[in-house]
């Protein structure tokens, strides 16, 4: 779907240069072209008006004085400096164009015909006057010669497998009449034929195919050799093959060309020899002759040079040709006449070997030509004109033209092609959006037809439908028609020389004026031509386009691109810099592009393809470079862009990773931009998505949502972008044009929900419109099926360009189903509940929880109604729909739920139930009294607490079954509520949850339970077993018990209290109900509760206690503190001092595996933390992986994993972690007996033990001192931070952990309890010393 458009031309003609040139080629130096005449070698220069390097062969006596000399090779040979000629009578010249030397290295005695380098120019092949072929190297050392003319195929032959005799083979669609069909004479070549032979290299150099005349046959055989000038294959007999011989530079194919009985073809042949397609000329049979094949750099571009074949009086017309492929149809995509006057003759063209696009013609009068063309897309620039999305192929004297917005025509298929008179070279759209269709096309012959759409009614015969109408088809494509045609005379005169395309970037204005570009007086300099359509002339058969004003440009045009919205033209010169024509003007101007501060715009590389949009409002220019670097204005914002184009607000680019990405340009600046196409999108991006590898955009169909993409082969695809589709779909919703949104989405998948979450209030106020126009219930159902509680905008539609419409729902307590459900539900039953129906019954299921009971009820009324509506829906189809909707098994357990027997038979009869299955049950059912009927039900349905409700008002006679359900189902605490509390029902109930509770060691909780319905001796033993003495004792005073009864209660109660370590509350039982002082004096010292115990002492009088029993009992506590403390000590140091050990020996093993990681071990990158820090114990030790083996099947033994995880034996793999852990409790035990000890030491002053006590406290003080010193050692910062971010985690990533290893923080092993590594804190707050000490 691409044209070639040219970019620039450029050309010289040297004043005064003696003789006529013969050949050419293309020097090193850029610009520089090296031509061979009759009387030496010359050097024409980029300046091109001047020769500036001559070497004259006539001089030396190479070539004759009489111009009757002749150069057949010309070859620039950088590394040596000099220039290789090789001249008719055999002398091969070696010509220094600096020192003006001529060294003669070689010479053949019967002449030369032909030479021709290696593309690497390692080697040079020579075709002699004796029907010989010599392969020399690039020191003119002959490797080989051998015959032109060889009996045999080559190495190549083919294999004979023996598979039986041609005449017994399958022939195909020819008939066996083929096997007897006699091979025909090859014909001899053509009358014009100068016999000599062609020689083409592959592209790599590899191989060299000859084509010569058989002098046996007369006819032209092409032969393949290798390096070594050994015959690979021969071709096989090709009646008519011409001289024109080029390979392939890709290497595929051999074209040449053949001139068959009816037409004239261009063939291709293999290596092996064997023909492989062709294509047909555009001329009749004997009309032209071809002189040369030519394929570009890049296997793009075949360039043919054609000649009329000699008429009397007349001097031949030169043509060339560009052909290109795609979708395996050869498009003749320019053509350029020279005429046919004798300085117009060709002499020879070339393409550049750098620039692919380049072509170099040289003309008989010295002129010499340059063409740099590139691929364009011609498509209409318009947005809401129906003729709009049209793309127009070039195709010789036609142009294909498809209309996207009606069908996607695969090329070479067309919509409807224009039939012009002559090939077509440029197609212009009308830059005027209102008739973007509308077309002119710029001739070979500098002809300007004008297409329009609409205002004619007659059918244009040069108009003719393609892929689409014919064959009796009524076709909808409005076709265009022939409007006027218009002579461009502008920058040509019939008494000059012709120069083929020399005007280019036709672009046709709004207001029906045409801008071109021509060339300047100089080499380097356009003129811009504002063109007007003429007064009509009476009589005149064509109009001719006058010249408003021409405009010089100080430089050569490359590129021009118009925007029609801003009515500005915008001009790239060959200095990248970018000129503004405001053509609108009344005197229309040149102008620098500047942005909005002000500076030029320039490009920093030359673009082949430009455009103008508005980024953020601000006008800018767009340009993509042949090497995909994409700018704004001058800023590059990315470098791998393969395609682009602009459409309303958004910017669609392909890139090299295969995706085709939408920006909306409305907000986004150019830095965002960069970013976007610099960063991968978010998973749920409507920016980015995949497209097949080398897409690009052909165009985008503007009121639709789809983009069209061409393949590299030259099949399209079309894609609805994601963005695009959106975009639509929000400016339907906001025009509330709903219906146009759901059929979008429906067919292109978009969640429904988005209907909504686009703009709630809007929806929630139009339902009504929103139900008229969708009209079907179909669709209706399908919106509600796909409803969801989640913001669609939020989460897989997050809008473009950062704003939103989403608000907050009307009723933020209700779910936003069961709002739209309630608020459509309520619109349809305004509008015709009969139609809708079966939507109402959608939106009663929806809702969560769904409301099965209100549409079973609906479908019922609908089987009660007596007098049914024709339109409305019966109750059949109704139930029937419901249960596609919900399982049959739930809906019959709903219609029973609802007590309705006919419910529950007309849903039982649409299920898979056997009706001897159902029907017994429900006329069970039906003897039943209501309220036990509806228990039975209930409890059918395991609605227990319901059945228990139902059960309850079935009487006294019932209650026994109502406890058991009670028990089974324990419902205790919704059968309380049904029975008043003074009730022997609430007895028996309650009677029943205490014992359950009791089970469940819930003894207080069963206890009050038992207490509050008045069972007190049942919450007596229930306050015992959970330790409530309190309650115990009120219990036991509701049931009277005696002093001595009590006294005994009391005694029990506090046995059970000391075994749980409660020595105060079983002294104060002791004390207050049994009187027995000194016992509770005693448990009070055991539980070394000293101040307790000395008030009952002094309460009492009991001062001998204080002799036999608290002294020694104080004293005895000092001492076990001490040792407690001194133990507490010991371990901590011999811990601590172990724990610095291993660290010092995971620090080495580190370091060790650091120096080993080399560039030859990459699996170390792959080290998991742990094997990272492993000691040199744990390189040896049988622990090492021991816990991969303790298996997790049972808690049990995940229970001692979890003990066995962190072992304190030496060289275990998280020793130090279990120092860490045994390291923190010791702190926090000797912390935690702080208080205890303050307290001791005061009952130790008290009684005057001074030494014990301040022996006591100087201990704690030490201990305290060394832990607190010891810790910042122990937990280091390195060590807190890594608890706090931890270098493996869900938030890490793989750069994270790389960059934490490459710290030396990984110093800490993988563990599951991240508190190990936080360091316990000493409460400094509490006051234990005694300074009187």
């Amino acid at each position: 779907m691409r044209n070639l458009r040219l970019l620039r031309t450029g050309g010289c003609r040297p004043a005064v240069v003696p003789g006529t040139p013969q050949c050419f080629c293309l020097g090193a130096e850029p610009g520089t072209v090296l031509v061979g005449s009759q009387h030496g070698l010359l050097e024409l220069g980029p300046a091109g008006d001047s020769v500036t390097r001559e070497v004259s062969l006539t001089a030396e006596g190479f070539m004759p004085e009489d111009g009757s000399g002749c150069i057949v090779g010309v070859e620039d040979l950088p590394e040596q400096e000099c220039v290789c000629v090789a001249t008719a009578a055999g002398d091969i010249l070696l010509c220094n164009l600096s020192t003006k030397q001529v060294e003669c290295v070689g010479s053949v005695d019967s002449g030369l015909s032909t030479m021709s380098w290696s593309p690497d120019q390692e080697l040079v092949l020579l075709a002699t006057g004796q029907q010989t072929l010599i392969m020399m190297t690039r020191d003119f050392e002959p490797i080989t010669e051998k015959q032109i003319h060889q009996d045999e195929f080559g190495e190549g032959k083919f294999v004979a497998l023996g598979w039986g005799k041609k005449e017994t083979q399958f022939h195909g669609s020819e008939g066996k009449q083929a096997a007897h069909r006699k091979q025909t004479e090859v014909s001899p070549t053509s009358v014009w034929d100068d016999g000599r032979p062609r020689v083409t290299w592959r592209g790599d150099g590899q191989f060299v195919a000859v084509s010569a005349v058989c002098p046996e046959t007369g006819a032209r055989k092409v032969r393949v050799w290798n390096r070594e000038l050994v015959l690979q294959s021969t071709s096989e007999p090709v009646s008519g093959l011409e001289q024109a011989l080029s390979w392939k530079p890709s290497g595929n194919l051999i074209a040449s060309t053949q001139e068959k009985p009816n037409r004239h073809d261009v063939v291709f042949l293999e290596k092996n020899g064997l023909l492989h397609g062709e294509f047909t000329l555009p001329f009749r049979k004997g009309q032209v002759k071809v002189n040369e094949l030519l394929w570009n750099a890049d296997s793009t571009i075949l360039a043919i040079w054609l000649e009329d074949v000699k008429v009397e009086n007349s001097n031949p017309n030169s043509y060339v040709q560009l052909w290109t492929t795609g979708n395996y149809h050869w498009y003749l995509k320019q053509s350029l006449h020279f005429g046919s006057l004798k300085e117009n003759q060709l002499v020879s063209l070339q393409w550049d070997r750098e620039n692919p696009y380049r072509l170099h013609v040289l003309c008989q009068d010295w002129r010499y030509l340059s063409y740099d063309w590139h691929w364009t897309t011609d498509h209409g620039m318009g947005d809401n004109s129906q003729h709009v999305a049209n793309v127009a192929v070039i195709d010789g004297d036609k142009v294909l033209v498809t209309a996207f917005q009606h069908a996607v025509v695969p090329p070479p298929m067309c919509t409807y092609e224009l039939q012009l008179q002559q090939a077509v070279n440029q197609i212009a759209f009308h830059t005027d959006p209102k008739h973007s269709g509308d077309m002119a096309v710029l001739d070979a012959d500098n002809k300007i037809s004008v297409y329009r759409y609409g205002q004619s009614t007659m059918n244009d015969p040069t108009v003719r439908f393609g892929a689409v109408g014919g064959n009796g088809f009524k076709a909808a494509v409005e076709t265009p028609y022939l409007d006027k045609t218009y002579r461009l005379d502008v920058g040509s005169d019939n008494n000059e020389v012709m120069n083929p395309l020399g005007l280019r970037f036709l672009t046709w204005l709004p207001d029906d004026s045409f801008l071109v570009v021509g060339q300047g007086q100089h080499a380097a300099q356009s003129v811009l031509h504002h063109l007007t359509a003429g007064p009509y002339v009476v009589g005149a058969k064509e109009e001719r386009l006058t010249l408003r004003l021409s405009v010089p440009v100080d430089g050569e045009v490359i590129g021009l691109c118009c925007s029609p919205v801003t009515k500005t033209v915008a001009l790239q010169l060959a200095n990248r810099q970018i000129l503004k024509y405001l053509w609108e003007a009344s005197t229309p101007v040149l102008e620098p592009w500047r942005t909005s501060s002000g500076s030029a715009v320039q490009f920093p590389y030359p673009c082949v393809q430009t455009s103008i949009t508005r980024i953020s409002g601000e006008e800018v220019i767009l340009g993509l470079t042949d090497r995909c670097r994409f700018f704004v204005n001058d800023t590059e914002v990315s470098s791998n862009i393969t395609s682009f184009a602009t459409y309303n607000e958004f910017l669609l680019v392909t890139t090299n990773s295969h995706t085709c990405q939408c920006f909306c340009l409305k907000n986004i600046s150019v830095k965002a931009l960069q970013a976007g196409l610099s960063s991968a999108a978010a998973p749920n991006s409507e920016t980015l998505r995949k497209v097949e590898r080398g897409s690009r955009i052909i165009t985008v169909v503007p009121q639709d949502t789809k983009v069209v993409l061409q393949m590299p082969r030259g099949n399209l695809e079309t894609v609805h972008h994601r963005a695009l589709v959106l975009a639509q779909i929000r400016k339907w919703l906001d025009r509330l044009m709903f219906k146009e949104a759901f059929q979008c989405m429906r067919k292109l998948r978009i969640n429904l929900n988005l209907l909504y979450d686009h703009n709630p209030k809007v929806f929630l106020e139009n339902a009504e419109t929103f139900i008229r126009q969708i009209d079907s219930v179909n669709y209706i159902n399908l919106f509600f099926t796909e409803l969801k509680e989640e913001d669609f905008t939020k989460s897989m539609y997050p809008s473009l360009n950062g704003s939103s419409n989403a608000q907050p729902p009307q009723r933020p307590d209700q779910k936003k189903v069961n709002l739209i459900c309630d608020v459509m539900r309520v619109a349809m039953e305004h509008i015709d509940p009969q139609k809708y129906c079966l939507s109402i019954l959608t939106a009663h299921v929806k809702k969560s929880p769904p409301e099965l009971e209100t549409a079973l009820q609906k479908v019922h009324d609908l089987r009660e109604s007596i007098t049914p509506d024709v339109k409305a829906v019966s109750a059949e189809e109704a139930l029937k729909y419901l249960l596609f909707l919900v399982d049959v098994n739930e809906l019959y357990d709903y219609s029973l739920g609802t007590y309705d027997f006919d419910l529950v038979v007309m849903v039982a009869e649409k299920s898979q139930k056997d009706p001897k299955e159902y029907l017994p049950f429900l006329n069970t059912l039906r003897k039943m009294e209501t309220n036990y009927q509806r228990y039975t039900i209930d409890r059918h349905l395991k609605r227990y607490t319901k059945a228990l409700g139902h059960l309850s008002k079935c009487g006294p006679e019932h209650f026994s079954e109502f406890l058991n359900l009670v028990k089974d189902q324990n419902q205790y605490c919704e059968a309380l509520k049904l029975y008043p509390s003074s009730s022997q029902e609430y007895k028996d109930i309650s009677d029943a949850y205490g014992e359950y509770l009791i089970q469940k060691q819930l003894y207080e909780q069963a206890a009050l339970i038992f207490a509050r319905a008045g069972i007190f001796a049942k919450a007596l033993d229930a306050f015992q077993s959970s330790g409530s003495w309190q309650q115990a004792l009120c219990m036991a005073s509701r049931l009277g018990y005696t002093t001595d009864k009590l006294s005994s209660l009391a005694r029990s109660m506090a046995g059970k209290l000391v075994d749980q370590r409660r020595h105060a509350d079983a002294a104060t039982l002791l004390e207050q109900y049994t009187q027995d002082y000194e016992e509770a004096v005693l448990l009070l010292l055991e539980g070394a509760l000293w101040e307790e115990a000395l008030r009952l002492i002094h309460k009492y009088g009991r001062l001998d206690i204080l002799e036999t029993n608290f002294k020694p009992g104080i004293l005895e506590a000092q001492k076990n503190q001490v040792v407690f403390i001194d133990s507490q000590k010991t371990a901590f140091l011999r811990h601590k001092s172990r724990l610095q050990v291993v660290r010092e020996l995971k620090e080495k093993a580190s370091e060790s595996l650091q120096d080993y990681e080399t560039p030859n071990c990459p699996e170390l990158d792959l080290f998991s933390e742990t094997s990272s820090v492993m000691t040199a114990s744990d390189m040896n030790s049988k622990y090492s992986h021991s816990n991969s083996r303790i298996s997790a099947r049972s808690s049990k033994n995940r229970r001692k994993a979890e003990r066995k995880r962190y072992s304190l034996k030496e060289g275990s793999p998280f020793e130090d972690m279990a120092l860490l852990e045994v390291l923190g409790e010791s702190v926090r035990a000797v912390e935690s007996v702080k208080g205890d000890i303050h307290i001791l030491l005061k009952q130790l002053v008290l009684f005057g033990y001074d030494e014990q006590a301040g022996a006591l406290q100087q201990v704690l003080e030490e201990v305290l001192q060394l832990m607190e010193t010891s810790i910042p050692e122990i937990w280091t910062p390195d060590l807190q931070q890594s608890s706090v971010n931890p270098v493996l985690g869900p938030n890490s990533t793989a750069n994270s952990i790389m960059a934490a290893y490459q710290q030396r923080r990984m110093m800490t092993p993988v563990v599951q309890d991240p508190e190990l590594l936080i360091p316990p804190k000493l409460n400094k707050n509490l006051q234990w010393k005694l300074h009187l000490l």
